[in-house]
């Protein structure tokens, strides 16, 4: 928790010096392969948001868990398979990582069946990184359209940037385009770059090892 709180900190330092940020961005304590006497100390002293990549994994972990506490929200930040789709709108509040239309075609059906919406992101492959998952910069423009017209509910923009590259000029791309589309979240920024993305307009910010410590 004392690591949670220095981040915080830290972020609301940024925040407080910059006038054009319009809110503090919520922190995802991402959980992912951590188990659960890893994560109660920050669910007993009131953290709601969580982040996994994996959704049967989050599943095993988090269905309890979020049965006994409603104001738990947990986000997918992995990658979502199809299979996988209905399993994830039953239990992840926002899903960060819609990346193709095949996947908007399966939400927006399984949506209808479960009869509940999900907050969801667009992923964009900011740096067009072959290996990366995420829509083209090209396409955005189109895909989120098509996401609209599927009636999805479309918050906001999410992405990685390229490892070691400078990461300022990627997330205020991203900041740009969420101006143009008009949305009002941006979900960019991890352990090595939240203070970064947090000058540059995140409004959620995916930390794990500088909060839980390094994965083994």
């Amino acid at each position: 928790m004392e690591n949670l709180l220095k981040i915080k900190e830290k972020v609301k330092g940024k925040f407080d010096n910059n006038e054009k940020l319009i809110k503090t961005p919520e922190i995802i304590a991402v959980s992912k392969t951590f188990k659960l006497d890893h994560i109660m100390p920050l669910i007993n002293n009131g953290h709601t948001h969580y982040g996994e990549n994996k959704v049967q994994e989050a599943s095993d972990k988090w269905t309890k868990i979020k049965k006994n506490n409603n104001k738990i929200k947990l986000h997918l930040i992995g990658r979502l398979q199809t299979n996988k789709v209905k399993l994830a709108l039953s239990l992840f509040d926002f899903i960060h990582s819609l990346d193709n239309k095949r996947l908007a075609d399966k939400i927006c059906k399984t949506e209808k069946e479960l009869n509940k919406k999900t907050k969801i992101f667009i992923q964009v492959n900011i740096g067009n990184e072959g290996q990366k998952s995420g829509i083209p910069k090209n396409e955005v423009f189109e895909f989120y359209d098509y996401c609209k017209n599927l009636d999805l509910d479309i918050i906001g923009l999410m992405c990685i940037p390229p490892f070691g590259d400078e990461v300022n000029k990627y997330f205020l791309e991203m900041f740009h385009f969420k101006k143009l589309l008009k949305l009002n979240e941006l979900s960019m920024g991890m352990s090595s770059d939240y203070l970064e993305a947090t000058e540059n307009g995140a409004t959620y910010l995916r930390i794990g090892s500088q909060i839980f410590g390094e994965r083994v």
